[in-house]
């Protein structure tokens, strides 16, 4: 039986709308949210993102780099240029720097968790003592090569541990900043004996055995934070995102990545 003309003109009207669809853009609801991470977070971010996508229908397009520094990379680099910026996720001190600045807004911005240092060796190598002051500061000065990164744990080594244990002469010549690159990788390549890193950005390497965390005493626990930008045309979905990393559910995830969800961040955001 040949099918009536309405009823074909239905199903080609059917196929267009379904078509229609496909190609709709997302909701007038929803959002495209730019985020400058540093490193130190960039694994819980990267665990986070897609549940809150899920969740929001906002959609995350992602940029990375340090905290501070003189890379382009460097998140306060990216929005001096004014880089199309609306969150960004990076060490406390320098997000504060940032607030002060007008870069962010002073009311958007959120500790999300600590980090502590760690060291790392390339993998199967011998892994130093450093349970204590007196064996890191032998371990650093029986290395051949030692890496640490250009952000807040490695201006932290060379500006504040190396003189405090009287080694920083002893570190002229062999310890080197890395910069734009995890330290772990230059440690895999066996390009460095041991590396220093926030023990969030060792984690992820392959080809690296995490030592340990550097002992109470040498460490240096540094908060990392989220904060909106000023300029951020779509503060609505960023503090909607602001809201979610510091919501207990994040919480679990952050703890995965290797950093202590800040006490504060488990309860807002619910």
């Amino acid at each position: 039986m040949i099918p009536s003309a309405p009823r074909q003109a239905g199903g080609a009207l059917s196929r267009l709308l379904a078509t229609l669809l496909l190609l709709s853009p997302l909701p007038a609801s929803a959002a495209e949210l730019h985020v400058a991470s540093s490193g130190g977070f960039a694994a819980a971010y990267k665990a986070l993102a897609p549940e809150f996508e899920k969740r929001t229908g906002h959609r995350l397009i992602s940029a990375w780099g340090p905290s501070m520094g003189d890379t382009p990379e460097a998140i306060p680099n990216r929005l001096h240029r004014d880089e199309d910026i609306d969150v960004v996720i990076m060490v406390g001190d320098s997000l504060e720097g940032l607030v002060r600045e007008g870069e962010v807004m002073d009311d958007g911005h959120h500790v999300l968790a600590l980090s502590k240092i760690g060291m790392a060796v390339k993998e199967g190598a011998p892994q130093p003592d450093i349970s204590s002051i007196a064996a890191l500061k032998q371990t650093l000065l029986k290395a051949k090569s030692i890496a640490y990164s250009d952000s807040a744990s490695g201006v932290f080594l060379s500006t504040v541990l190396f003189p405090r244990l009287g080694i920083a002469d002893a570190m002229q010549g062999k310890a080197r900043m890395i910069p734009a690159e995890p330290v772990g990788r230059v440690v895999a390549r066996g390009e460095a004996e041991i590396g220093f890193q926030q023990i969030s950005e060792l984690l992820p390497v392959p080809g690296i055995d995490l030592v340990g965390a550097l002992p109470d005493a040498a460490q240096k626990v540094t908060p990392f934070s989220v904060g909106i930008v000023a300029a951020s045309k779509e503060k609505q979905a960023a503090d909607e995102l602001v809201a979610f990393l510091s919501s207990a559910d994040a919480a679990p995830l952050i703890s995965q990545s290797g950093l202590e969800p800040a006490p504060t961040a488990r309860h807002s955001g619910s």
